[in-house]
């Protein structure tokens, strides 16, 4: 007869939770390392509960917005290599929902997180219960059916007998490359406290093997000759070549090789900027290099990207008649896009099984194409050396140079974090990166949020490193709270804090397609006309990011900001260097976009700006190509 152990449901899944572990590589890790939680009546007595009956397996951490907890676990699972994820509980109603954008977020860049919000009686002995959403015309929705489209998996545990396969499928996709993301099992109310007789194997430890898929033989020979016969390959180097450390193995094809490399924003860090091949960011907010190597390449090698619009230029970026795409990747959907040649494997194994059949001496591009592309290198990087420098250090910053002052600090063992705003496009454009794991900018999904409270998951998966969160004032607006988070748990991160008075990005976008900067400022309403063209707000976010119990660092001059970066670094807590920048459209700000970016523009217009941007943009797209 099978042993049992009476629990709750609630008690249960944490038990199970703190069981499982993953392997790769023969490197065994924790599947779910800690559990974030905010508690309210759909979750208090039940998982709440629980964690507290099993402290000592399952580490909790508090926070202070959902979405930011989700934002926090997705910085620890990127950071863990996605061999380790976190858990995040909530209440229902809003605390359920204020979860979608952080699911949207992992799932978009296929990065697990388990999220386990309350949901009403399923029983329906109190109905409506508080904060309970009525459907007139189903009475099995709620409004954890928002997180259906943007979770991987999802189920609603309506009895406990369900939560074992629904617990077992969930650690499935977690733990599986492809399938990777948002999670969610929803936990009724008075399901979570329901009491049941468990059996013990579901709580003996399980090992969920993450999977290094080989290349199949005969679309590995077919990889060989499209190499072989390409005389301007180009590798383009996605995130999935980090997420299966394939780092080495592409340094060495690209040294055997000679064949360019230029990353995608998930992907840039795959080789290290002084790296001979390494050719920098690619697409509209890539380097000049990488791009014109894009517009004549006669076949580019994608390695574990998804080919995004910025990553095109929106299709118009590879120009070439003619022009292949060869895709390693490990998952199908994404091999076959621009209707490439398929490599359906794990990048690591797939890359390596690529240089084993091309051989040390079987392939190499010819040393004109060489010389063509790093002396083109070398006029970049002298164009990142003049907006880096700051010939007056006595003067305002304008954002470029405070990237510059903190080049100037960093090592190897620094990790930068960024999601929003004008940063990426600079960050991607001129940062140099030091290890394959320092840039750390997630714009699959662009969030703005995201940085500090996935600085701290990063720091809590990587305690001994310097962990930074640059954030715009923007983005600091949206979500400042988990700084209490930070400082309650000591958790040493560093945020750097660019004041430049609104959405300066989107400002930029917007004068651009004729919309002349229309709700980007933040300012006060002017008395002639009542548009934002009055005064800066008198906002003091330093003063709001002390008042959230943070050490505040402030800089008005580019040799402040170097004192207060080092000192910053040299902390043992949480601190903010705060910096008010110069505009980007000064003599140092960073290079234009090198490549296109489609963002429509009205078709009629009686304003000369949009008409002259409509202009621009019907000579841009007629350039898009399909890839048949």
């Amino acid at each position: 007869m099978t042993s049992t152990t009476r629990l709750t449901v609630a008690q249960a899944l944490v038990r199970f939770l703190s069981a499982q572990y993953t392997e790769r590589d023969g490197v065994r890790r924790r599947l779910i390392g800690a559990t974030w939680g905010i508690f309210g009546h759909g979750n208090v007595a039940g998982l709440g509960q629980a964690l507290i009956e099993y402290a000592d397996d399952m580490p909790y951490h508090q926070g202070r917005n959902e979405q930011s907890m989700v934002h926090a676990a997705v910085g620890y699972a990127r950071q863990s290599n996605r061999l380790s994820a976190h858990a995040v509980t909530t209440s229902i109603g809003p605390g359920a929902t204020n979860l979608v954008t952080g699911a949207a977020l992992a799932t978009v860049n296929h990065l697990p997180v388990l999220l386990l919000p309350g949901d009403t009686f399923a029983t329906r002995a109190a109905d409506p219960v508080l904060q309970q959403l009525e459907v007139p015309y189903a009475g099995d929705v709620s409004v954890n059916d928002c997180l259906r489209p943007v979770s991987k998996y999802f189920d609603r545990i309506t009895r406990p007998e369900a939560l074992i396969p629904a617990a077992l499928n969930a650690m499935r996709v977690l733990a599986d490359p492809v399938e990777t993301g948002a999670v969610t099992l929803a936990l009724p109310q008075d399901v979570q406290a329901e009491a049941h007789d468990w059996p013990d194997d579901f709580f003996a430890e399980r090992t969920w093997y993450v999977r290094r898929p080989a290349a199949d033989p005969t679309e590995l020979a077919e990889a060989v000759r499209a190499v072989r016969e390409a005389k301007r390959p180009l590798v383009v180097a996605g995130g999935g070549v980090h997420h299966s450390r394939a780092e080495s193995v592409l340094a060495e094809f690209a040294s055997a090789t000679g064949i360019p490399v230029a990353s995608t924003q998930a992907g840039k860090g795959s080789l290290n900027h002084d790296h001979p091949q390494d050719v920098g960011g690619i697409g509209h907010t890539g380097t000049a290099t990488a791009d014109e190597l894009a517009r004549l390449a006669d076949l580019v090698i994608g390695i574990g990207t998804r080919y995004t619009d910025f990553t095109t230029a929106s299709g118009t970026l590879f120009e070439r008649p003619g022009v292949r795409f060869l895709n390693l990747n490990i998952a199908a959907y994404d091999g076959h896009k621009l209707a490439g040649q398929p490599l359906i494997a794990d990048a690591r194994s797939g890359l390596a099984a690529l240089a084993g059949e091309l051989g040390p001496d079987g392939y190499r591009v010819a040393p004109s194409y060489i010389a063509e592309y790093r002396e083109d290198k070398e006029r970049w990087e002298q164009r990142v050396d003049a907006c880096y420098e700051a010939e007056e250090p006595d003067v305002r910053p304008t954002q470029p140079q405070v990237l510059g002052a903190l080049d100037e600090i960093v090592d190897a063992s620094d990790i930068l974090i960024n999601a929003a705003g004008s940063l990426p496009g600079d960050l991607h454009k001129l940062w140099r990166t030091r290890s394959f794991d320092q840039y750390h900018v997630e714009y699959g999904y662009s969030c703005m949020g995201y940085e500090i409270p996935a600085a701290i998951g990063v720091k809590l998966a990587a305690p001994d490193r310097q962990v930074w969160a640059l954030v715009g004032d923007g983005t600091y607006l949206m979500m400042p709270t988990e700084i209490v988070t930070a400082v309650q748990e000591g958790i040493a991160i560093k945020v750097l804090l660019i004041q430049n008075h609104g959405y300066a990005s989107i400002g930029g976008l917007s004068e651009s397609v004729g919309a002349e900067r229309f709700g980007t400022a933040y300012r006060h309403r002017s008395p002639a006309d009542g548009s934002y063209t009055g005064a800066p707000l008198p906002v003091d976010l330093a003063a709001n990011a002390a008042s959230l119990g943070m050490r505040v660092l402030r800089a008005k001059t580019v040799s402040d900001l170097r004192e207060a970066l080092a000192a910053a670094r040299a902390a043992d807590t949480p601190t903010c260097v705060y910096v008010e920048t110069e505009t980007a459209d000064t003599v140092s700000g960073a290079p234009p976009a090198q490549a296109w970016w489609d963002v429509p523009v009205a078709a009629t217009a009686t304003r000369s700006s949009a008409v002259k941007a409509r202009e621009l943009y019907e000579r841009h797209v007629s350039t898009r190509r399909r890839h048949l």
